[in-house]
């Protein structure tokens, strides 16, 4: 127990939880969106790999992104705050406008790129709002003791983007978006009454937006009874819980899924944690739980050890966006929360969300290296380190 905790304490600990957090989910979700997606693919597109060959454009896109983003030093994201925020809101303007928008599932939050590509504004604007608040939050850290300095301009721009994200139907990023503002709170030290507010205004407003779409009342109902209606309205929950019961221990394997043949919605994007417990079994399932905690306690122990408040805000605004998500998919797929339409971070299909993700985790990794002796133990380690640190926890080859 002293050497793990000696393990632990050491300046790159954070650094390489995030990586490997970060890199076996990416690869984990390419396999299970190859698996999940094939019989998707080939009733949608006539091929069996179109969705698994978009994923993976994705991922050679969202790997640079990401070592892009450790490389980058604290003040370019400051410089980015702006005018990410302000380019998310504008494409979720663009949403809005006949001929430019394209609604999905009942929602109105896409744009068409031409061909099968397109762009889901409302994912960017999750980082968008992370780097704005905690810089916003920054500058005005010695006026946070007064109320309206937490408020103002932090709830009028976060209002303004949940509004826009509201108007498309996307319930569940805005319930995302919700989490990073309230998470900023906390890293600034908000007092407790302001979130007692802000929840309690915030259900109100949640219960008003599920009155109004009968469909989104059926989520919440199928939590107490997922079965009531297998065949029509909870459908979806059902077919999740039947996926996970099947798959046991070690699963049925990879590519063996049943419920993958159209019986289970969206198996490749928001429910595909219900195929990984399908194919890998309980195995599999604990294994992504393991690695989004460590993900989520590289996150925290960021936070906690940086000096830099914009640096404390940023890591606990992303890993509150990222492991709040996560927590939201996978309670929706076991039956625990109703079904909130997220995907999977670094794991479901889809460009749009993948790609804004990888480049919070590549901002993590800044951040990590910006740890007290983590510079210099990286410089000792010299070229390799990454690659050195990986070999010394796989196991050795037998000569």
């Amino acid at each position: 127990m002293r050497d793990l905790k000696r393990r632990f304490d050491r300046p790159l600990t954070s650094y390489y939880l995030l990586l490997g957090a970060g890199l076996l989910l990416s690869v984990l979700g390419l396999v299970m969106v190859l698996s999940a997606s094939q019989i998707f693919s080939r009733v949608t597109y006539g091929d069996f790999s179109a969705v698994f060959t978009k994923q993976a454009i994705a991922i050679g896109i969202g790997l640079p992104l990401m070592f892009i983003g450790a490389r980058l030093p604290v003040r370019a994201y400051r410089m980015l705050a702006y005018p990410l925020l302000l380019g998310s809101i504008g494409l979720l303007c663009l949403v809005l406008v006949p001929g430019i928008g394209m609604e999905v599932n009942g929602n109105r939050n896409w744009i068409a790129l031409g061909g099968p590509f397109q762009l889901q504004p409302s994912e960017f604007a999750k980082l968008g709002l992370v780097l704005w608040g905690a810089d916003l939050l920054t500058r005005k850290q010695r006026m946070l003791g007064q109320w309206r300095h937490l408020f103002i301009p932090l709830f009028p721009g976060a209002l303004l983007v949940l509004g826009l994200v509201m108007m498309g139907g996307d319930m569940g990023t805005a319930m995302i978006l919700t989490v990073v503002v309230l998470a900023l709170l906390w890293v600034a030290g908000a007092p407790g009454r302001l979130f007692v507010l802000a929840l309690s205004t915030a259900a109100a407003l949640a219960t008003v937006f599920i009155l109004m779409k009968p469909h989104r009342a059926s989520r919440f109902a199928s939590v107490y009874d997922p079965f009531s209606d297998p065949t029509g309205e909870t459908l979806q929950a059902a077919h999740g819980i039947y996926a996970l019961s099947t798959g046991g221990l070690f699963g049925s394997g990879i590519g063996t899924s049943y419920e993958k043949w159209g019986t289970l919605p969206e198996a490749h994007t928001d429910f595909i944690f219900a195929v990984i417990g399908e194919e890998l079994g309980l195995v599999g399932t604990l294994s992504v739980l393991t690695l989004f905690a460590a993900l989520g306690y590289a996150g925290i122990r960021v936070a906690g050890r940086t000096k830099d408040p914009f640096v404390r805000l940023a890591a606990g605004g992303a890993t509150a966006w990222i492991t709040a998500q996560a927590t939201i998919n996978i309670g929706a797929v076991l039956g625990l929360l109703p079904i909130a339409g997220v995907p999977l971070p670094l794991v479901s299909y889809g460009g749009s969300a993948l790609l804004p993700t990888m480049f919070a985790v590549g901002m993590l990794l800044s951040f990590a290296r910006t740890e007290p002796g983590a510079q210099k133990q990286l410089a000792a380690q010299g070229p390799g380190a990454v690659r050195r640190a990986f070999a010394r926890i796989l196991p050795r080859r037998e000569r």
